[in-house]
Order: C-alpha cells, then sequence, then structure tokens
C-alpha cells in the first residue's frame, strides 16, 4: 500500500506541483522549433526518467507521453485498452490473463512482449533496486520476498508467469477488482531490454513505446519530445511535438503564456486566481478535478469518537456548520468546488445525490440543534484545534473555518500551524496530534478504491497506509472487500457507493472542497483541454 500525503495549496500553485516544487523561467523559449510544437510548463524531473522510480509530476507529466501501458485513460477517467487486448479475470478476481496486442514496439526498433511488463514491474518491485513506486505491485503474489536483503535485483514475482510472448498472467495475493484500471499508472510501463544493461543512461534519454520519444533533456531549461511516427496507439498526436520548459517561477511562467512565449500551463500563480479568467491575453481552464481536500479528526478522540452517537453528532454539526460554498467563493477565488463526497467530480462512479449527503451542506441552525444533541448526552468543554503546515498556503481556509465554526456553533476553536510540512507530516504519522488537521488525496489512478481503501479501511490504519484518523469499520471494511472481489463496474460502484453513505454519516474526515483543475494557454492554441488528473491533455493541442 503506497502511503500518500497531499499538501493543501490554498491560493498558491496547483497542488499537483508541490512535489516538484512551484516553478523561473528556464531555457530559451523558441529553441522547440517546428510550427506545431507545443511548449509547456514544468519543473525539473526530481528523478531519472524511469517509470518506476517516478512518483512527482516534473517526471510524470514526460513519462506518461514516452511510454504506453497496458491501458490508458481517457480526459474523463474512463479506462480504454492500449497495448493490451484484453484483461481477463478469474471469478474471485485474484487471477488475471494479459494478451498483448500485436505490432507495438519501443522506439528503438525492439518488440514490446509479455516479458516486458513481468521483468519491468519485478524490477520495481524489488527491494534491491530502490524504485519509488515499488508498493505499487505489492498486491501481487512475491511481492513480500523482494522485499527481503540479500536480493541481487533481478529476481522475479513469482506472480507473473509468461505463457507466450503476447500472454501472460497474474496472480494475486487477494481479490482485486480494480487490478485492470491501476495498471494504466506509469510504474506499470513496460521497459526494453536495453533498459537493464544500463539503467543510469536510460534515465537520462529513456526508450519507450508511447506517443513521443525523447529528442533532448537539457537539464533545468527544456525537455524536448518528438512525435513517434510508430506509435501503434489509436489516439494519435495532433501536433509534432511538446517541449516541457523549466521554470522556478510560476508567475514567470504566466506572464510568458501571456506574451505568447509559453504555450500552457497546468496552474494558475496566486498573483492571478482573481483575474485570469477575464484575462483577455490568455485561455483560462477552471473545473472541478481529481483533487480533495479534507480535515481528519482522530476516530477515538474523546467526545468525538466515529463509533459513539456523541461523536458522530458533533462531526455531523461541525461539518453543518462549514459554509463550503462561501470558502470557495471567497477564500479560494473561485479556483475550488465545494465537496459533496469522499471520492471528486473527476473521478468514475462520482455522485453529489449520496444518503446523509446534508452533512456537507451548510445549515447552521441544524448544526447547532446536533450539537445541543451531543451536548445532552455529555458535556464537552475543549477547544477544537485545527493542524496544518504553515509552507503550503493552507491558512486562509482554516482561518475561515475556524471562524465559521465559532460562529455557528459558538464553541471554542482556533489554528494551529505548523511551521513546515514536514514537521506536520511528522506530527500525523506519529499520532501527536489531538484534534482537527488538514488531509487530501491527489489519486494515482481514476477509482473511487483509490480514496476509499488507502483512507478509510482498517487496514490502512495503525501506520500502515494513509487512514491517518485510524477510522475503523468492520462494515465498511467488508464493503471494500466485496467490491475488490466485484468483476463488474456498476457493482463496483453501487458499493463504493455504499461505503460513502456510511462516511458521510460517521464523517471520519470531513471533506471541504475539490481543488480545480486550473490552467491557461496561449492565444491561438487550439484543443486546450484538462483531464481527470487536473493535466493538458497535450497530445490534443495544436497551433
Amino acid at each position: 500500500m503506497k502511503k500518500k500525503a497531499v499538501a493543501v495549496v490554498a491560493g498558491a500553485c496547483a497542488l499537483g506541483m508541490l512535489l516538484s516544487g512551484c516553478g523561473g523561467s528556464g531555457g530559451d523559449s523558441n529553441a522547440s522549433g517546428g510550427a506545431n510544437v507545443i511548449t509547456a510548463f514544468n519543473s525539473e524531473p526530481q528523478n531519472a526518467l524511469i517509470p518506476g522510480d517516478t512518483n512527482e509530476t516534473g517526471g510524470g507529466k514526460v513519462g506518461q507521453l514516452l511510454f504506453a501501458n497496458l491501458v490508458r485513460y481517457d480526459s474523463k477517467g474512463d479506462t480504454k485498452m492500449e497495448v493490451a487486448d484484453s484483461i481477463e479475470p478469474n471469478k474471485d478476481a485474484t487471477q488475471y490473463t494479459v494478451k498483448l496486442k500485436d505490432g507495438w514496439k519501443f522506439t528503438d526498433g525492439t518488440p514490446v512482449t509479455a516479458e516486458s511488463f513481468t521483468k519491468s514491474w519485478s524490477y520495481t518491485a524489488n527491494a534491491k533496486n530502490a524504485q519509488k513506486c515499488s508498493s505499487f505491485f505489492s498486491m501481487i503474489k512475491g511481492y513480500d520476498d523482494l522485499q527481503k536483503d540479500g536480493l541481487k535485483g533481478d529476481e522475479q514475482l513469482e506472480g507473473l508467469k509468461v505463457v507466450d510472448d503476447k500472454t501472460f498472467t497474474v496472480d494475486l495475493a487477494q481479490s482485486d477488482s480494480v487490478f485492470p484500471i491501476k495498471v494504466g499508472y506509469l510504474a506499470f510501463a513496460p521497459l526494453p531490454e536495453s533498459f537493464y544493461k544500463d539503467p543510469k543512461a536510460f534515465g537520462e534519454k529513456p526508450v519507450g513505446n508511447g506517443m513521443y520519444k525523447l529528442d533532448k533533456w537539457d537539464h533545468n531549461s527544456q525537455i524536448v519530445l518528438t512525435k513517434n511516427a510508430d506509435y501503434k496507439g489509436e489516439e494519435k498526436p495532433k501536433n509534432d511535438g511538446v517541449t516541457f520548459k523549466i521554470y522556478t517561477d510560476v508567475d514567470a511562467a504566466y506572464a510568458d503564456v501571456q506574451a505568447g512565449n509559453l504555450d500552457v500551463m497546468d496552474t494558475v500563480p496566486a498573483s492571478a486566481t482573481k483575474t485570469f479568467e477575464k484575462d483577455s491575453s490568455i485561455e483560462a481552464y477552471n473545473k472541478a478535478g481529481s483533487v480533495i481536500q479534507t480535515f481528519t479528526i482522530p476516530a477515538n478522540m474523546k467526545h468525538w469518537e466515529t463509533n459513539t452517537e456523541e461523536g458522530q453528532l458533533r462531526r455531523q454539526a461541525l461539518s453543518m456548520a462549514i459554509d463550503r460554498e462561501q470558502l470557495v467563493t471567497k477564500v479560494l477565488n473561485g479556483v475550488g468546488t465545494a465537496a459533496t463526497d469522499f471520492t471528486a467530480p473527476a473521478i468514475p462512479g462520482y455522485s453529489k445525490d449520496l444518503k446523509n449527503g446534508k452533512y456537507l451542506k451548510a445549515n447552521p441552525s441544524e448544526a447547532k440543534k446536533l450539537w445541543d444533541q451531543a451536548e445532552a448526552i455529555s458535556k464537552w468543554d475543549g477547544t477544537l484545534t485545527f493542524s496544518f503546515n504553515a509552507d503550503g498556503g493552507a491558512k486562509p481556509i482554516y482561518d475561515a473555518i475556524v471562524n465559521q465554526v465559532k460562529n455557528n456553533l459558538g464553541i471554542k476553536a482556533a489554528t494551529n500551524p505548523m511551521p513546515t510540512f514536514q514537521e506536520f507530516r511528522n506530527a500525523v504519522s506519529e499520532r501527536k496530534i489531538d484534534g482537527a488537521f488538514r488531509t487530501g488525496w491527489q489519486p494515482d489512478y481514476p477509482s473511487a478504491e483509490n480514496y476509499l481503501y488507502q483512507l478509510y479501511d482498517s487496514r490502512a490504519a495503525d501506520g500502515n497506509g494513509s487512514n491517518d484518523g485510524d477510522y475503523k469499520n468492520a462494515e465498511v471494511d467488508e464493503l471494500l472487500n466485496k467490491a475488490a472481489a466485484a468483476t463488474k463496474s456498476d457493482k463496483q460502484i453501487d458499493l463504493y457507493h455504499q461505503v460513502e453513505e456510511i462516511l458521510l454519516e460517521q464523517l471520519p474526515a470531513i471533506p471541504i472542497y475539490y481543488t480545480n483543475a486550473d490552467g491557461v494557454a496561449a492565444k491561438g492554441i487550439k484543443g486546450f483541454e484538462m483531464d481527470w488528473q487536473n493535466q493538458p491533455i497535450y497530445e490534443n493541442m495544436t497551433k
């Protein structure tokens, strides 16, 4: 299971940029050449461009264009077959048979085979190779064996078996109906044999099988991609290439878009959030995305327990005391969307009409009534603190929340800013925060499972995952298990909705808003749209 913490950005750069840093201009804006080459904002990748070692957006943007996986995600987050011809489960989704399409090649001319996937996945999973995305393969049989000491690095996952050049099987440690969706994530990309001869050199100039191929990487300046003429996917690039320009100042990038020296960027600087949608010099985009911002109260906090009537009443009252629409309008300047559930609008199966959804709507009078009911059960005379990292731009949001809570519930509330993200996350991980604390989630793949299992399953509690509030509910666990074994998407979604309806009643975390997909393009750019992951669809853009 992957541990993941997302930092809040309120009026700063887009959340997806946090791991790589909000980026000043680097490089010659005309260096990309070609009339139909798109220039795009990016930060310098943290690591070499190896799929299994890429877990931040600077490298992720590039990698997704260089490699084609078994499946791809369309702009709405729906999964489509790519290199795979079929991914068939057995009855309980503990084994999958994968068949590949004919004709796929890497840009060095070598074929993409079943072994291109099994060797790549095993390499990434193997602890000896220290790949940052190793945990994505933890559901495959034999993963634990590849975490032991004394490995050489070329040991293979027990659960992967090559049948022939175009077929392999995957045996899982437990049911996982979402597996055919997960394999669209970059870490599951195939690798050519040349990778294993010199991984370091490969990372500087990777050989992929995707829409584009790497022409050159001028560090801290630009990454130049050209169209792969041999790409076998159904959705062909509409431009001749994409050149990522490396910036260290998001305001400088925005100025370049205004001037027509940069074609597209996937964030909007704080200085422009109030004005960018009215700026006639650019094309603006601002819609609800896939990132959710929440705050969490420990499930066992006295008087606030998720498994008691008193605790549930207090959480419901607190949630209804918050005016999310006001937060979005007044604090976020419209670059957010009020939350209505525990996933996000860009995720398949999202619904804003779930049972108990009323608890996410502002209703001060009802909130006070629920609070008084909790007080009748047991008196609480404490101060509710809201902890967050002061270096992430969250202060305006939590200042506003505290004011709303004090005014609408008449209780004592206060903010507790902590200097750095690292210090804050250490305190969360060590369970040292008594009160509410800021949480959020940016999905790795477009499925409700990526939100609900990682954040609210009992197995992800107690430091074993991202269930930071240590919420445990046997009914939720059972429903998630059923969803994992369900092979039909409509059945999965129905089960996820049942989970959410329980969460909406017990509120182990309180959803606040979805971070919008917001970005800008230069005038004259055609096909500017952002996808389910809040990223521009680079391959569709032309000029």
